[in-house]
């Protein structure tokens, strides 16, 4: 991500009397041009960096200029170490493991006090998701487009996008991006992502309306569920959706009322509860998942001795 280049070369800046662009260009493994962006943004930021031209040039923080390590208390320091750490854990390398080396100032008590909270965004995923999130990564800085295989419940397609954001939402990663082909802005799931390429075609940037980045409008069709569970699956209703998502019915059963975004993702968790959930409404969903444990009943029952 472009904050964790700019924070690592600012890093390296005040670490070093100087350095030249293409030894930045080789450490974060980007062009001498981003690195040539970077440097005018840090120099937005208020951070006078000076670059000197010819031979023995390079760049360095202009004399005098000193940041205020006060501008952090410790338990911010320990925040953004806790969220440096998180971001380690669905990376290929340890650059974020870096980073907080490099603002602890090599004091391993301000790092290890934060580890009373570990979050990781991977989970067993995490194989397959690193490289995508890093290469995706890598295409939104230089602006290349990407392609990919991509599977959902309409079958499978190749999609090309012109990527804008990695995001981590209801559980899970997306990349968010300009859809060549629909001509708008989609979501795109990264474990339905496949064969992932990443072009050397550059775009530009589009204009993004706020209203695209409202990202629960790509989830927005809404069905109103409302089913009975058995008290023993309480603790999965507990986990999933709070303890306020139900009420006593008869015979201590589970009144559950909770709007769903996705049929089929219904479907598979109600089933998942075996005998002990009832979808009540919809009636059409009742009916629907009815007529599916028939067909599933009739497909065991004809391979039965």
């Amino acid at each position: 991500m472009k904050i964790d280049r700019l924070i690592g070369i600012l890093t390296i800046l005040l670490q070093n009397e100087k350095v030249t662009a293409p030894y930045l260009a080789e450490k974060f493994e980007v062009s001498r041009r981003t690195i040539n962006r970077d440097i005018e943004d840090i120099c937005k930021a208020g951070i006078p960096v000076v670059t000197l031209q010819g031979t023995g040039g390079g760049i360095r923080i202009a004399d005098g200029f000193k940041i205020d390590k006060t501008v952090f208390t410790s338990d911010e320091l320990k925040t953004i170490f806790a969220g440096l750490q998180s971001l380690d854990s669905i990376s290929e390398v340890t650059k974020y493991k870096q980073i907080i080396n490099k603002f602890s100032g090599g004091d391993d008590t301000v790092y290890s006090d934060q580890n009373n909270i570990l979050i990781d965004l991977s989970s067993h995923y995490k194989n397959t998701l690193a490289p995508k999130i890093e290469r995706i990564q890598q295409a939104i800085s230089e602006k290349w487009i990407v392609y990919f295989d991509y599977f959902y419940d309409k079958g499978e397609a190749l999609k090309k996008i012109e990527p804008y954001l990695i995001i981590f939402k209801w559980s899970s990663w997306y990349v968010f991006g300009y859809c060549i082909e629909k001509q708008d802005f989609r979501l795109f799931k990264l474990n339905r992502l496949w064969n992932l390429a990443v072009t050397d075609i550059k775009f530009e940037l589009r204009d993004l309306p706020p209203s695209k980045t409202e990202f629960d409008q790509y989830f927005s069709d809404e069905i109103n569920l409302v089913a009975i569970f058995d008290e023993s699956v309480k603790y999965r209703l507990v986990e999933e959706y709070g303890v306020d998502c139900f009420s006593y019915a008869e015979d201590n059963q589970l009144l559950f009322k909770f709007p769903f975004t996705n049929k089929e993702s219904l479907f598979q968790w109600i089933l998942s509860f075996g005998d002990k959930a009832e979808i009540i409404e919809p009636q059409e969903l009742r009916t629907e998942i009815s007529q599916r444990l028939k067909k599933s009943l009739k497909k065991y029952s004809q391979h039965d001795i």
